[in-house]
């Protein structure tokens, strides 16, 4: 090739390295153009954050999207309270029931299923309400209750929260008493104080995993349909509060039942905790 032709080749790639640079900058101004707010508020119950999901899941979506999103970990019901009051812009959550209410309310639209895992009774490896021999979880509460061994409530009325009252209901048993704790807190507060008094409680299992090693706990009981846990995003409706950054939520909403997310579901945990922490439901 002469002196002449490379010159000429040279800038050829350099114009063509040039253009696309261009390019991809121009698609960035648009992009950023394109965005009214870019502040997104994702009001979550806590086992998706405690468990580590959002460590992984957030820096992924913020990635390809124009989006910084602020992380609220409260109980689901709390979460759902803000969705309701327009607080917040996209809700991840675990309380079936009261999500269908909020979306029949007109305050919550866009519902879709994202993941699953289950429900566990973890406690003292001692077991002294023998929940272990248990044949469901009502009995195993039942057991509990009976033995007046320690048990350790949410009490924030969270998903966790509301499962278990449902299996108290389930064995016809109102908790009082000196053996009925309750913290106040998210899942991964309430597992340490059920480790630190040797008590039971109700976790999810992608919450208990990601904490174990620092546990003296063990799972006692799983396995009953009743400890079903499944996961649902929903946006705020823009209707009932315009202020909504309803583009960045129906993003974020897509981007939790994008095959990427759920296959990211399929590994996530596994190397570390020997097994899954959550199912995705939309692959």
């Amino acid at each position: 090739m002469t002196k002449t032709k490379r010159w000429a080749a040279l800038m050829a790639g350099t114009l063509a390295v040039l253009a696309m640079a261009a390019m991809i900058m121009g698609c960035g101004e648009k992009k950023a153009e394109e965005v009214e707010r870019t502040e997104l508020i994702l009001a979550t119950t806590t086992s998706t954050q405690d468990s580590g999901l959002l460590d992984e899941w957030i820096p992924m979506f913020e990635e390809d999207n124009p989006y910084a999103v602020k992380v609220i970990a409260v109980g689901s019901g709390e979460a759902m309270e803000m969705g309701k009051k327009g607080e917040c812009d996209v809700m991840l959550v675990h309380s079936p029931a009261a999500e269908e209410q909020l979306v029949a309310e007109g305050y919550a639209i866009d519902r879709n299923a994202v993941m699953h895992n289950d429900f566990i009774i973890v406690g003292p490896a001692a077991d002294p309400a023998r929940a272990k021999e248990a044949a469901s979880a009502k009995d195993a509460f039942a057991a509990i209750a009976a033995s007046q061994s320690g048990f350790v409530s949410r009490a924030d009325e969270s998903g966790t929260h509301t499962k278990e009252k449902n299996i108290w209901k389930a064995a016809d048993i109102s908790p009082a008493g000196a053996w009925y704790m309750e913290s106040g807190k998210g899942m991964g507060d309430t597992l340490r104080i059920a480790s630190e008094e040797g008590a039971y409680t109700l976790s999810d299992r992608g919450t208990f995993l990601s904490m174990k090693d620092e546990l003296d706990l063990e799972i006692l009981f799983q396995g009953d349909p009743i400890l079903f846990n499944n996961y649902h995003v929903m946006n705020v409706n823009p209707e009932k509060w315009p202020d909504v950054n309803y583009e960045g939520a129906r993003a974020f909403n897509a981007f939790c039942v994008s095959a990427a997310a759920q296959e990211f579901l399929n590994v996530f945990g596994v190397e570390e905790y020997g097994e899954q922490l959550f199912y995705p439901d939309a692959l």
